[in-house]
């Protein structure tokens, strides 16, 4: 049973008021609430998504939620640290199940473009590719480099198509950019990604 809101910390009736603000659709408050919560979240968030650069892109999915549904948010259920985790946690879960539940990387849906046909002949080879790279590498400290090493539009690129299951074209949709500059920079991404992670399984004497 939740506390009542007279018995809060000073902390809590202040993020509760921020709350209230952001439902109203102050985004001053909205960034006031970043500020103050998203470094915790974003613990929440990793211990549930353990990839650094996916548990990032989760958090800005938190944010766009809490955006939206700052109006839900009830004192009397719950204080607004617990509501915000809740929150959290249910999108870190969300974001495992869609990885679990749609494994093929990129659209099989043939375009007849030679370019996205290559890359899939790629993935397809007897050879490691970046996905099995990943599961193998035991250092998420140097998995996190490697991701880190990348640019914003190749994580976020590779974030849509490998943790979304989003086709080249939705990708390019959604960051509203043209079809052929996705696919270069989820090609680069790739093969920057699979040299960094064969680097590191080099380095620790794995073949």
């Amino acid at each position: 049973m939740a506390t009542d809101p007279k018995d809060w910390t000073e902390r809590s009736r202040d993020l509760a008021a921020l709350l209230s603000r952001i439902a109203l659709g102050d985004r001053a408050a909205f960034a006031t609430l970043y500020q103050q919560t998203s470094a915790h979240l974003l613990g929440v968030v990793l211990r549930i998504q353990r990839d650094r650069a996916q548990a990032e892109d989760v958090l800005q999915e938190v944010y766009v939620n809490v955006w939206r549904a700052a109006q839900g948010f009830d004192a009397s259920l719950s204080q607004p640290m617990t509501w915000l985790t809740s929150v959290a946690r249910n999108r870190a879960i969300d974001s495992l199940r869609r990885r679990q539940s749609d494994p093929r990387t990129v659209s099989l849906s043939g375009s007849g473009d030679d370019d996205e046909n290559d890359m899939l002949n790629d993935l397809a080879s007897a050879n490691a590719g970046p996905l099995e790279l990943l599961g193998q590498a035991a250092d998420a400290q140097a998995l996190r480099g490697c991701m880190a090493a990348l640019s914003g539009e190749q994580q976020q690129s590779l974030a849509l198509a490998f943790y979304q299951g989003l086709s080249h074209a939705e990708v390019a949709e959604h960051l509203r950019q043209p079809l052929g500059t996705v696919k270069s920079w989820v090609r680069r991404a790739l093969i920057a990604l699979k040299g960094c992670l064969e680097h590191v399984q080099r380095e620790r004497g794995v073949t």
